[in-house]
């Protein structure tokens, strides 16, 4: 350890590896003058375990930390286990992801010491040349010696091209990231206002790059990390499928007659007005899922207009028709207790449910929970209504409903609890746009 400048210790855990495997693959193409190691901590006792051993010399120590708004209390808590284990005065706990970019403040205020804001590839490459030090890094908003608040500003957006989406000198893989941003702006989702209402596309010349690292390691499942899947190669509403299919051909090509190329099927969707038997045929070709992932959020098209989704609940029937036709199984993501529902949208979203597990869909049912850096950041949580829950537990109970929206009530709760406690003036006008009935 002595021989280093700086250690990085990354608060490593199951839920939020994509990230950090994204950074570690910037990482290692960057070169810099600073000598610096990586250790992973995947408790909270083997995390400060890593801190101790490089805390008692003059090796500075970045303890990085990602989650998501839901996980930001616990991850509060495991801070704070971490400090009570080891703390130094060269140990700095950077958190980041879309949580911190969103809630800075509150992110130093539950006990960081630094909070990245924005995409996380050049302000680590920043840190690391600066060995640690965040002042004048951007990307960074961190507390000065008089306490105050002090904000770097946001990095500079990159093509992704130029980083890898995850690391070979660390051997961590996950799911390729193929596009970053979104076009729609839903007002319930992070996406759009973390990176921007416009989509970055990965070229395929990349992905191949990587499905064949991927192939030479000995891996054979190709899976993507999108917003919505269809939209690859696209800079508006409409899928470009020509450029989809060169995409999975190359990735097809690329990962071997013994590989498997997964799209449009988890960790990504596809929004139902996308869905075409074009499509899916494309995805049928080139693809080993028997599954697809079709977002459809409610089964009213008055809340879907006050999400701006874009689409109506017209293109969800008829997308999972299509899909079933085709020989796929659909799970539909379906969100209750939207801002603004009333028990005739409940009671639409429920008999759409019903419809489509009739058909043979699954539904992903999700409870609300007003998410920070989101137009409904301020709107209440997601209530579900005992009525709701008990038709909800009869789907599940018929195999035709799965999901984690009974927890995600709890989170819901605690969030609206958070932003009510960070108010942000001016933003109740973007929460509840509706129409009167």
């Amino acid at each position: 350890m002595t021989t280093v400048d700086l250690v990085l210790v990354l608060r490593y855990r199951k839920a939020v590896t994509y990230g950090l495997h994204v950074l570690l693959g910037a990482l290692e193409q960057h070169q810099t003058p600073t000598r610096y190691e990586v250790r992973f901590g995947e408790t909270p006792e083997a995390t400060a375990a890593h801190v101790r051993a490089a805390a008692g010399s003059t090796t500075r120590v970045l303890v990085l930390w990602s989650f998501y708004s839901p996980d930001a209390e616990a991850m509060a808590g495991e801070l704070a286990q971490v400090r009570a284990l080891v703390d130094a005065p060269n140990v700095t706990h950077v958190a980041g992801g879309v949580h911190a970019t969103a809630e800075p403040v509150q992110t130093l205020d539950a006990g960081w010491d630094v909070a990245a804001v924005g995409e996380g590839e050049t302000t680590l490459l920043r840190l690391v040349d600066a060995v640690g030090d965040p002042t004048g890094v951007p990307g960074l908003a961190y507390r000065d010696a008089t306490g105050a608040v002090v904000r770097t500003g946001r990095p500079q957006r990159r093509p992704l091209d130029e980083f890898r989406g995850f690391s070979l000198r660390w051997d961590r893989f996950n799911a390729l990231e193929i596009t970053r941003g979104c076009v729609f702006s839903c007002r319930f989702c992070q996406t759009p206002f973390m990176f921007s209402a416009r989509f970055r596309h990965r070229s395929v010349e990349n992905v191949r790059w990587h499905v064949d690292a991927m192939r030479r390691r000995g891996l054979r499942d190709v899976r993507f990390i999108t917003p919505t899947a269809l939209s690859y190669g696209s800079q508006s509403d409409e899928p470009n499928l020509d450029a989809v299919e060169e995409l999975l051909a190359s990735c097809r090509e690329g990962i071997g007659p013994d590989g498997r190329v997964f799209f449009g099927s988890f960790p990504s969707e596809i929004r139902p007005e996308h869905v075409s038997r074009e499509a899916l045929r494309v995805v049928k070709k080139y693809c080993a899922n028997n599954n697809i992932i079709v977002g459809a959020q409610s089964g009213s098209d008055r809340i879907l207009d006050a999400a701006k989704r874009g689409h109506g609940v017209d293109e969800v029937k008829r997308a999972v028709r299509l899909g079933v036709e085709e020989g796929f199984r659909i799970n539909v993501d379906m969100i209750f207790g939207m801002p603004g529902e009333d028990r005739a949208d409940v009671d639409a979203s429920l008999r759409l449910a019903r419809e489509l597990a009739d058909l043979g869909a699954r539904i992903h049912a999700h409870t609300f929970m007003p998410l920070p850096g989101t137009p409904w950041r301020d709107a209440p949580p997601g209530d579900v209504a005992p009525e709701t829950i008990s038709e909800v537990d009869r789907l599940s109970q018929r195999g035709a409903l799965y999901g984690h929206w009974q927890r995600q009530r709890d989170h819901a709760t605690r969030l609206a609890a958070a932003a009510e406690a960070y108010p942000r003036p001016g933003r109740s006008r973007t929460i509840l746009p509706l129409a009167e009935r």
